[in-house]
């Protein structure tokens, strides 16, 4: 990622969609060129002179203070994800690794958790929005991402490629925009990520709507939310999922998709699971790159 076309482009994009009524300002009559705010109402409600707001947007003003990024926060309105993205690139550059990043590796206990997890949909996502174990309904609910190659076990990967999941997702656009936002925010915290700069290369030139959904400099972290889903086997199911990050480790999201005891979803995922019995390597709980199943207690799933 170029540093300073990221700021430019994030900034113009948050103020563009902000009016004068919205941000407080009385119409001055002048033509607006552009949509949203100019640069000097900008710079006017973040309390600086439109000479240091204008080289920030242009990524010149190196490090500014953390005091002037929350105002340019509160004047552009920007919410606790694009507030940590604004301060991921307006950070100190940092320079790129001379070694390639260490795999990651999910620890033992939060594999047990996904086996004790066994009524509902479970994974555990990385970097990137990899996706570095999962259970056997979490599998099965979406799809079996233990029987890909390692390279392509990936979230986004999969709601944007597979063309099973444009009719398995309920809402595919929404929900595929917003991992694209996910993915957005990736890049500001690890600009030197050549594994996730592919992946932007493979889904512009793979999926028609990636680009626009890129463009657009959204950002989001996903908490908890609704996810719908129609199972080819089992009908709809309607999930309430939650996703947090475990302790010890802010790159990697334990996401669970809950459902109401008694529900048309309890009863159709319990079918589910009789019929995913585990039977075969493909059912076990997770396994590692090379394909062989892994104990419990010590499986990992290197992921760089």
């Amino acid at each position: 990622m170029d540093r300073g076309s990221e700021i430019a482009d994030f900034l113009r994009s948050r103020r563009a969609r902000i009016t004068p009524g919205r941000a407080g300002l009385a119409e001055d009559g002048r033509a607006r060129r552009v949509p949203g705010l100019r640069r000097d109402e900008v710079a006017r409600l973040a309390g600086m002179s439109t000479e240091y707001y204008t080289r920030l947007e242009q990524g010149r003003a190196g490090t500014p203070s953390p005091e002037v990024v929350e105002a340019l926060a509160r004047a552009l309105q920007l919410d606790l994800a694009e507030r940590e993205h604004l301060i991921d690139l307006l950070a100190r550059p940092r320079p790129a690794p001379r070694t390639p990043t260490a795999p990651q590796r999910v620890r033992p206990g939060l594999y047990l958790m996904l086996q004790t997890l066994e009524h509902v949909p479970a994974f555990i996502l990385g970097r990137r929005t990899d996706v570095l174990a999962s259970n056997r309904l979490g599998r099965a609910v979406l799809t079996d991402f233990d029987a890909l190659p390692v390279s392509q076990r990936n979230l986004v990967r999969y709601y944007l490629l597979d063309p099973d999941a444009r009719e398995r997702v309920g809402d595919w656009a929404q929900i595929a925009a917003e991992t694209v936002a996910m993915l957005r925010l990736e890049a500001g915290r690890h600009p030197h990520d050549r594994r996730l700069a592919d992946l932007v290369g493979e889904l512009t030139l793979r999926c028609p709507e990636f680009t626009a959904w890129w463009n657009d400099h959204r950002v989001l972290r996903r908490t908890h939310g609704t996810k719908f889903y129609h199972h080819p086997v089992v009908g709809d199911l309607h999930f309430s999922y939650e996703s947090f990050q475990p302790p010890g480790d802010p790159d990697q999201t334990l996401c669970v998709y809950n459902v109401e005891p008694g529900s048309a979803t309890a009863e159709a995922l319990r079918l589910l699971s009789s019929w995913t019995t585990p039977g075969s390597q493909a059912h076990t709980p997770s396994a590692t790159a090379s394909g062989q199943a892994a104990p419990p207690t010590s499986n990992s799933s290197p992921r760089s």
